[in-house]
């Protein structure tokens, strides 16, 4: 029996009352690769913000980990959202601080830990994504793909049971994207973590090779839900298959 980790029930999710994506659900099971996938102004980064509480959505509910978040105060969503860790598209790191201090932070602000312990968990995180020996680096000495796993070393730092990232391979080259994508695939096999990924690029699709919801801006909801293989070759659905070939007709 698999376990479900994060359940959306009929959601509808919008701005000033003005809806984006209506009526949405899907569940996402413990220890999977979930993928939000979709073209731009569908609906992805909305979807995102609501799971990780950023935002209420106008209707229905997000129950994370057998918790619901919507709804909750402020006790109750501090005890939630202590499960999940995030990495921003743009990485949000921040450039007056070294790797290893941006790391450290939620665990000096959360934890009782004292400093060495907090310095050796860091130092373990950012060896787990390929970035030992760069604990002295600021985010501007960085390259764009040692950002990126400089962002996920800081979501992992409070082992939580989900990650979500934000278009994760977003600006890189195909190689450096492809390397993190295999990354990703690694930590989700020896941490049993579970990852919610917001993409638009095929190849990460492919790599990643995880389980996907389609949104689709004129539908304002889900469209396609499997794996992307099985959706690439899935004439029935002509919307997703057109995305998937990238087939303008």
């Amino acid at each position: 029996m698999t376990d479900t980790i994060i359940q959306a029930e009929k959601l509808t999710m919008g701005f000033d009352g003005t809806s984006i994506l209506e009526d949405v659900s899907f569940s996402v099971n413990a220890g999977e690769i979930f993928i939000i996938l979709g073209g731009s102004g569908c609906g992805k980064s909305t979807l995102l913000r609501h799971l990780i509480g950023l935002q209420e959505p106008m209707s229905g509910k997000i129950v994370i980990d057998g918790r619901e978040l919507t709804g909750a105060d402020a006790a109750q969503r501090e005890a939630i959202l202590a499960h999940i860790g995030v990495a921003f598209q743009g990485g949000a790191l921040f450039g007056s601080m070294t790797v290893l201090e941006n790391v450290a932070l939620a665990l000096e602000e959360f934890t009782t830990l004292p400093t060495p312990a907090v310095h050796w968990i860091a130092r373990a995180k950012l060896r787990l994504v390929g970035l030992g020996g760069y604990d002295d680096h600021l985010p501007s000495q960085l390259s764009g793909g040692q950002q990126k796993r400089a962002a996920l070393a800081r979501a992992m730092a409070m082992d939580p049971k989900i990650l979500f990232l934000d278009e994760p391979s977003a600006g890189l080259d195909p190689i450096t994207a492809a390397q993190l994508d295999e990354l990703i695939v690694h930590l989700s096999e020896i941490l049993g973590v579970t990852f919610v990924i917001v993409t638009h690029e095929l190849a990460s699709v492919f790599t990643l090779n995880g389980r996907v919801v389609m949104l689709d801006k004129q539908a304002k909801g889900i469209i396609a839900e499997g794996r992307a293989d099985a959706l690439k070759n899935d004439r029935s659905n002509e919307a997703a298959w057109r995305f998937f070939n990238r087939r303008l007709k």
